[in-house]
């Protein structure tokens, strides 16, 4: 057992919920925020997470396998419960959770939140990874929004090295219309080299593409491309899948966004923040007003959206998870 992952790795099985599901009960670390994390230090406390794993209709001696992670709205079968269907009509298992980390930044504690999530995501690699009926090879992550932000993170190796110092990484990434709050400092070996697949909306107006596209010039200046694949779609609002929103595009002023605010660069050094391309020091007023002023954001559902991207996911993952190891 990996000491690192304080985290999690009681696993304790609970009944089953079927014959081809069951309910686990996995310890996961609480982190105050990306410095504790990222200094290996042990996690403040533990929080029990319940998580479900489900196997595909069709057998296998053992599966590839998919953790998905919710919105900030949490868990809701209309979406991470629709999609878990589609991926285990597509032969993966999967495997949903309540995020406590979302509970808590729902609550004002953003420090904590986002560290939280990312050691709940690799809780739930390592629950797999032990389980007898999947490849431990071939376990991808797929997120929605806050979930996306934590589905492109756990790419990135300074994060997985802290919270698995063994071997064991996600073999593929899906980040659905991720917040676009952090990157990774430009370098070497940044990410841990399994592709990624980052799908946007051209209309969201939570994480404009141009943010994206400026990360993503930026990160090259490491002289290696982030193994990162982009695919737009054009009519599509912020939480495109989320068939519960309704399909009239509605402003949500009660929502905070990053969506005028610079990325934030999480690496060796200290944070800083990408502005015209290059790394600037945090200056927490500039970012108090930024989010003031980016304060809401559009959603609506788009069931032609959903459709594509949900092709395109399966696509990549098939593609991506079929080529591992």
């Amino acid at each position: 057992m990996r000491p690192v992952l304080a985290l999690a790795v009681m696993a304790l099985a609970a009944c089953p919920l079927s014959a081809k599901a069951q309910a686990f009960e996995v310890q996961s670390g609480t982190y105050k925020d990306f410095r504790q994390l990222l200094s290996r230090e042990a996690p403040s406390e533990k929080t029990a997470i319940a998580m479900t794993l489900r196997l595909p209709d069709r057998m296998a001696e053992r599966h590839p396998a998919v953790v998905l992670v919710h919105t900030l709205g949490g868990y809701q079968e209309a979406n991470e419960g629709w999609h878990a269907e589609q991926l285990r009509k597509s032969g993966f298992a999967t495997l949903t959770y309540d995020s406590a980390a979302v509970r808590r930044l729902r609550e004002g504690d953003a420090a904590s939140g986002r560290p939280s999530a990312i050691a709940e995501s690799f809780s739930a690699l390592q629950l797999l990874a032990d389980n007898p009926r999947i490849d431990a090879d071939r376990i991808a992550i797929v997120g929605f929004s806050f979930g996306g932000e934590v589905a492109h993170l756990s790419a990135l190796e300074r994060l997985r090295a802290a919270l698995l110092p063994g071997g064991i990484r996600f073999a593929a990434h899906v980040a659905y219309y991720p917040a676009g709050v952090y990157g990774a400092m430009a370098a070497p070996g940044t990410y841990t080299g399994a592709p990624i697949l980052m799908l946007l909306g051209a209309r969201d107006d939570n994480l404009p593409i141009a943010k994206v596209q400026d990360y993503l010039a930026y990160a090259e200046t490491a002289g290696t491309r982030p193994p990162l694949q982009v695919i737009t779609y054009p009519d599509a609002y912020h939480a495109w899948t989320v068939s519960s929103l309704g399909g009239s595009p509605t402003f949500y002023p009660q929502y905070r966004s990053m969506r005028k605010c610079p990325y934030l660069l999480l690496g060796t050094a200290a944070p800083a923040v990408l502005v015209d391309g290059r790394e600037q020091p945090i200056d927490p007023s500039v970012l108090q007003s930024c989010r003031t002023q980016g304060q809401g954001y559009t959603m609506a559902f788009d069931e032609s959206a959903r459709a594509a991207s949900t092709r395109d996911a399966v696509a990549f993952l098939l593609r991506t998870l079929r080529a591992a190891p």
